[in-house]
C-alpha cells in the first residue's frame, strides 16, 4: 500500500490524534513523529521510511524503518543506534546527518537534530549554580587597596 493512500486512511482516524482546541493545530503522539506535528510529512504511521528518536535509560535511542523490509518481519525491519549520555552534540549530530546523507528522509534532518538536542539537554540535566559574591565585600577590599 503506498504511503500516500496509508495517510489518506490514517488522516482523520488514528489514536494518537490530539486536538485540544477546537481551532487551534492537531498535534499527534504517534511512535516516529519527530516533530509532534499531525501531517503527513512528519507521520510516523504513513511513511514507509521513518526516524524514531527515544529517551531509553538515560541514552537516545534513534530508530531507522527500512523500506524494502517485509511487512511481516518488523524487528529486523528497524535499524536502531544508541547515543549514550556523555556522547558530545557533535557526535550525535553526526549520526543523524549520516542518515540524511544517505538519501534516508534528508527534510527531516533539521527536525531530527532538535529532538536529539533537546533530549540530550534533558538527560544532562540543569548547570549547578554558581555562588553569588557580595558587592559589597568587593567595594570594602577595593578601598582597603586604595587606602594602604
Amino acid at each position: 500500500m503506498s504511503s500516500d493512500l496509508q495517510w489518506l486512511l490514517l488522516k482523520n482516524h488514528n489514536s494518537f490524534l490530539v486536538k485540544r482546541v477546537p481551532e487551534g493545530p492537531i498535534f499527534s503522539t504517534e511512535p516516529g513523529n519527530l516533530r509532534n506535528i499531525h501531517s503527513h510529512k512528519y507521520s510516523g504511521l504513513g511513511n514507509s521510511k521513518t526516524i524514531s528518536i527515544q529517551e531509553v535509560n538515560g541514552s537516545i535511542r534513534v530508530t531507522t524503518h527500512k523500506p524494502s523490509a517485509s511487512i511481516h518481519k518488523v524487528k529486523s525491519a528497524k535499524h536502531s543506534t544508541i547515543l549514550r549520555r556523555n556522547n558530545g552534540p557533535r557526535r550525535s549530530a553526526g549520526i543523524i546527518s549520516a542518515h540524511a546523507r544517505q538519501g534516508y528522509r534528508p527534510d527531516l534532518r533539521t527536525s531530527a537534530l532538535a529532538r536529539v538536542s533537546a533530549l540530550a539537554a534533558v538527560a544532562r540535566g540543569p548547570k549547578p549554580e554558581a555562588q553569588k559574591k557580595s558587592r559589597a565585600t568587593k567595594k570594602a577590599e577595593g578601598k582597603k587597596a586604595a587606602t594602604a
